[in-house]
C-alpha cells in the first residue's frame, strides 16, 4: 500500500485524504491547528463563554455558503455518514428562499434565492423584477429598462456570448470595474454592481477583480436562480464543524486515515529530484515524516515559505509570491431574542466595511442556543467583514485592521447593522438584546507596528485581474509533490470551498497516473454555460482566432435614451 502524506486539516487537505483513501493508499494528514479541523471552513465554541456547566457558545472563521452551482464539495458530502441520512452530512444542508440587499437610506431589496414554483413565489418575482429592482436603482420613470440598469445587462450578456479563450486571453486580464465602466455610473450603480458582486462574493477590490472570475461566477449564479429547482443559497443546519467537519474527521479515522493536529509543517526535505520528506513538528519536537507521495494542502502565504529551495525544480512554484491575498473574517452577535430579517443572506450595500450577513437560528431547528454560553442567547448573527481598508463611519473612524482591539470592530459592525437595519418606527436590532459577540481572533489587534495593510494567520487568495498565469496546476515538476489549496487552477476559479475540493480531486488523479493505479478517477465537472448562448460563443471564437473584436463591443452607452437603446 503506498503511502500519502497530506499537509493541511482545511477542506483540500481532508478531501484530498477522503479521495486517497477510497482508492487504496495509506494516508497521514497534518495540520497545524492543535484543536480543531476544517481551516477557514471550522467552527468552534468562543473560548469561556459557557456558564455554569453550559457549553460554549458557537463561533466560526466566517459563516458557511454553498451556492447550487457547487458540485464537487456536494459529492464528497454525500459519502460523509451522519446518522439515519441517506445521503450523509449532504442532507444536512437547507435551501434559503429569499436574499435582501439593504441601503441605509432608500428601499431595500428582497430578491429570491431559488427558482420560483408556487404562485406566490412567482407573483413575488415579478414583483421584484419590475418593482424594486428598479427602485433599488433610484430610477426615474424607466422601471427596469432605467438606462443604467439596462447598461449592466448588456454588459452581462456581451460576456456570456464570449468564448473562454477570449475570456482567458482577455477578460483575465481586465478589471471588473472597467468591465463594467463603474467609474462613468452612479454610486448606486457602482455600490450594487462593482462592488456588491466583487467585495461580498471574494473579499476584493473590484478595481482589481479579474473579469473572468467575476463573470464565471456569476454566470454560475444565473442558472441557479432560472433552472427549475435550483437555488443560489445553500447553509448547513447546525454549527459547521458539528453537522459536518468532526463526522468527516469521525469517518476518515474510521476507515484507517491517520490524522494529526499541532503539527505544523517545518520544511520539505528534497534531493534534487524528488521530496524524502516532510518534517513536522510534533510535542515541541521536529519528526520526518516519509511517504512515497506527498500533498501540500497548504494557503499559498504558508507554501511561499517552502517554494524557494524547490522553485528551480519546480518552475510552476516560482511566482506563488506574485498572488495576492486579503482578509475576510467574521462576526457573530449573540441576542437575546432571535431577529431572522429574512430567510437568506443579508448584503448590507452602503456598509463602509462591505457586510455581509445570516441569521443563523432560523436554519439550525435542532440546535437549542439555551444550551450555550450563559442560557439567555436566543439568536445569532453571523456577519463577514470583507473590507478592511476603508474607514469606519459610525464610531470607528479608521480601518478595520487599524483598530486598537476586538470591541472596537465589534462596535461599529454593529452600528454599520443597526443603520442599515433599522428604520423610523421600527426598531431591528436593540442594544439591550445584544448578549454577547466573538470576533475570528486570526486578524492581530492593534496591527504589528509598521503594518500597511490588514494581515491575517489566514488570508483569502484574491482572484486579481492577470494573476491566472502565476496559478499552478495540482501537479508540479517535482514527480512526487502535489498540491491541493484554493490558489491551483481548476474550473471553479474562485478562492472558495468548492476550488479546494476540485483541487483536490486534481491531485489525487494525478497521484493515480503517477503511481499507475487502476483505481477510478475522482469526478470533475466543469461549470455550466447556458445552452441559448452556446452559437454565440462558438461565433466569438471564430472572431476570437480572427483577431477580431466581440460581437457586442460596441455597446450603448449608459447615457443614452431607453429608445435608443433598443435601437
Amino acid at each position: 500500500m503506498e503511502r500519502v502524506v497530506v499537509l493541511g486539516g482545511g477542506v483540500a487537505g481532508l478531501s484530498a485524504a477522503h479521495e486517497l483513501m477510497e482508492r487504496g493508499f495509506a494516508v497521514s494528514v497534518y495540520e497545524k491547528r492543535a484543536d480543531v479541523w476544517g481551516g477557514k471552513a471550522r467552527s468552534y465554541g468562543k473560548l469561556g463563554s459557557g456558564k455554569n456547566g453550559l457549553a460554549d457558545l458557537p463561533a466560526e472563521h466566517g459563516f458557511r455558503f454553498f451556492p447550487g452551482f457547487y458540485t464537487h464539495l456536494p459529492d464528497t458530502m454525500k459519502r460523509i455518514p451522519f446518522g439515519t441520512n441517506p445521503l450523509g452530512v449532504f442532507d444536512n444542508l437547507v435551501s434559503a428562499s429569499t436574499t435582501l440587499s439593504v441601503r441605509e437610506v432608500g428601499p431595500t431589496l428582497v430578491l429570491p434565492a431559488a427558482f420560483p414554483v408556487t404562485k406566490a413565489q412567482w407573483a413575488s418575482a415579478l414583483r421584484i423584477l419590475f418593482q424594486n429592482l428598479y427602485e433599488f436603482f433610484g430610477g426615474g420613470g424607466g422601471g427596469f429598462f432605467d438606462p443604467e440598469v439596462l447598461f449592466f445587462v448588456t454588459r452581462f450578456l456581451c460576456y456570456m456570448g464570449t468564448c473562454a479563450e477570449r475570456r482567458l486571453a482577455e477578460y483575465e486580464k481586465l478589471p471588473w470595474w472597467e468591465f463594467v465602466d463603474a467609474e462613468s455610473h452612479s454610486p448606486a450603480y457602482q455600490k450594487m454592481v462593482a462592488e456588491g458582486l466583487t467585495r461580498r462574493l471574494v473579499a476584493m477590490d473590484p478595481r482589481q477583480a479579474s473579469t473572468r472570475t467575476i463573470g464565471d461566477i456569476g454566470i454560475q449564479f444565473l442558472q441557479d436562480l432560472f433552472t427549475p429547482g435550483g437555488t443560489s443559497d445553500r447553509l448547513l443546519n447546525g454549527p459547521t464543524n458539528d453537522v459536518w467537519i468532526d463526522p468527516w474527521i469521525a469517518y476518515l479515522r474510521d476507515q484507517g486515515v491517520d490524522l494529526h493536529l499541532d503539527a505544523p509543517l517545518q520544511r520539505l526535505q528534497f534531493d534534487g529530484t524528488r521530496i524524502t520528506a516532510a518534517t513536522v513538528r510534533v510535542g515541541g519536537a521536529d519528526v520526518d515524516v516519509v511517504g512515497d507521495y506527498y500533498v501540500c494542502a497548504l494557503p499559498v502565504e504558508v507554501m511561499t515559505r517552502f517554494t524557494p529551495s524547490l522553485a528551480a525544480a519546480a518552475p510552476s512554484l516560482a511566482h506563488l509570491d506574485r498572488l495576492a491575498t486579503d482578509v475576510m473574517v467574521g462576526i457573530q452577535f449573540y441576542l437575546r431574542r432571535d431577529v431572522p430579517v429574512v430567510h437568506g443572506h443579508i448584503s448590507y450595500t452602503d456598509s463602509a466595511w462591505a457586510l455581509s450577513s445570516i441569521s443563523q437560528q432560523q436554519f439550525w431547528p435542532g440546535v437549542d442556543l439555551s444550551r450555550y454560553g450563559d442560557g439567555t442567547v436566543r439568536g445569532i448573527l453571523s456577519v463577514d467583514i470583507s473590507d478592511w481598508h476603508t474607514p469606519g463611519n459610525k464610531v470607528v473612524r479608521k480601518p478595520a485592521y487599524r483598530c486598537a482591539n476586538a470591541a472596537e470592530v465589534a462596535q461599529e459592525v454593529w452600528e454599520q447593522l443597526k443603520a442599515h437595519l433599522n428604520r423610523p418606527g421600527k426598531v431591528v436590532l436593540d442594544d439591550a438584546d445584544l448578549v454577547d459577540w466573538n470576533l475570528e481572533p486570526d486578524v492581530p489587534l492593534p496591527p504589528p507596528l509598521g503594518a500597511t495593510g490588514p494581515e491575517s494567520a489566514e488570508p483569502l487568495l484574491i482572484n486579481v485581474a492577470n494573476s491566472w498565469q502565476y496559478r499552478p496546476r495540482a501537479w508540479t515538476e517535482i514527480a512526487n509533490l502535489f498540491l491541493a489549496s484554493d490558489y491551483v487552477r481548476t474550473a471553479t476559479d474562485l478562492a472558495s470551498m468548492e476550488g479546494a475540493n476540485e483541487a483536490a480531486r486534481l491531485a489525487t488523479n494525478a497521484i493515480l497516473k503517477a503511481s499507475g493505479s487502476a483505481e477510478p478517477p475522482c469526478e470533475l465537472w466543469p461549470l455550466k454555460e447556458p445552452a441559448a448562448f452556446a452559437p454565440l460563443r462558438e461565433m466569438d471564437k471564430v472572431l476570437f482566432e480572427w483577431g477580431a473584436a466581440p460581437m457586442f463591443a460596441g455597446l450603448p452607452s449608459y447615457k443614452c435614451s431607453t429608445a435608443d437603446c433598443f435601437d
